[in-house]
């Protein structure tokens, strides 16, 4: 096998792994609003936003520290000594962004939004990943991209407007939550790649993630001494750990370890608009596990989205072959991160 044949066989699978793993990820990341709306409707009074997210924080940081401290190990002197303060604080500062601004935004949503209507609107935020990116980060807005998003979208907005999930006396107030989410995620999404480049991505998912888990239990520890509600975890019921707890591994640990590698591989857009299939998965979630509503007209949604994914994939997979921009999934001439530990 020639030398080319060989480069182009390892891209293959460099962009498959890519997509792969973002898709994975996104699956796994789909199931949070399902397990959120379960805790949610527990039973328990005391159970909110903060709570969750808290508790979520609380078992996925020990995971994130041991790995961090693992891959530490692993790397020579001279490559630790590499890792800045500077670098570490970055990583650090997108991680709270990302991972506890965003999310506690997503969550105090929840309160007031179906599991299905969280998702679309959550993932609006490959619009915002395309329009900040070449506003900010010198990419460009493709006629291809404009189209898979066009379609995406109109399927979303059809869901949204005209499905049967819009209910409830709150929604306006939950979806400007969910959409400033969206915005956070989106300026991650464009932020950690460089980061992911220099740090590789489990060891920048380990340290942006313990910076968004010490931001949340901080956050939940003093609006439990400002409330004068204390922190009585014995009152917590067993249920509340127990759903925090898958929330945290399934829905958390695992998945952000996906999405980072995938963002390494194929880009921040390619990973947002693969990520659009999530809704679609939270919407069959929700109708089995929570008993949530579904019509004719959020199949037609659905179908739009499905559809608008596909193009994008296609078109994307017929690019030479080269590392990706993290804006528009085009090859760029640049060192590819080395992920690994």
């Amino acid at each position: 096998m020639s030398v080319e044949t060989g480069k182009a066989v390892s891209f293959l699978s460099e962009r498959s792994s890519g997509y792969l793993l973002a898709g994975f990820g996104a699956a796994l990341f789909s199931t949070k609003a399902i397990i959120i709306k379960l805790a949610y409707g527990a039973g328990f009074a005391d159970v909110d936003a903060i709570m969750l997210l808290g508790l979520r924080m609380a078992f996925a940081l020990p995971v994130y520290l041991l790995i961090g401290f693992w891959l530490l190990r692993g790397k020579s002197r001279q490559i630790r000594k590499e890792l800045s303060p500077k670098l570490v604080v970055a990583s650090g500062l997108v991680g709270l962004v990302g991972y506890y601004l965003a999310s506690y935004l997503d969550l105090v949503g929840l309160m007031y939004l179906t599991a299905q209507l969280e998702r679309l609107v959550l993932f609006t935020y490959p619009l915002f990943v395309m329009i900040l990116g070449a506003m900010f980060f010198g990419g460009r807005i493709t006629r291809w991209g404009l189209l898979s998003l066009a379609l995406a979208y109109a399927g979303i907005a059809l869901v949204y407007f005209r499905g049967a999930i819009a209910g409830g006396d709150h929604v306006t107030i939950g979806v400007l939550f969910v959409l400033g989410a969206a915005f956070c995620f989106a300026f991650y999404q464009l932020l950690a790649r460089a980061l992911v480049g220099r740090l590789g991505s489990m060891l920048f998912t380990c340290v942006a993630m313990s910076a968004a888990a010490t931001g949340s239990l901080i956050h939940f520890v003093a609006d439990g001494l400002y409330s004068g509600a204390g922190l009585d975890l014995t009152a917590i019921p067993a249920e509340i750990y127990g759903l925090a707890a898958i929330l945290s591994i399934a829905a958390t640990v695992v998945p952000s370890f996906m999405l980072n590698a995938g963002l390494a591989r194929i880009g921040a857009q390619a990973v947002a608009m693969i990520g659009t299939i999530s809704p679609i998965m939270t919407i069959v979630l929700a109708i089995l596990i929570l008993g949530e509503p579904f019509t004719l007209v959020d199949a037609a949604g659905a179908l739009l989205v499905i559809a608008g994914i596909g193009i994008f994939t296609w078109k994307d997979s017929r690019k030479p072959a080269g590392p990706v921009s993290p804006i528009s999934g085009a090859a760029v001439l640049s060192a590819r991160p080395d992920d690994r530990p």
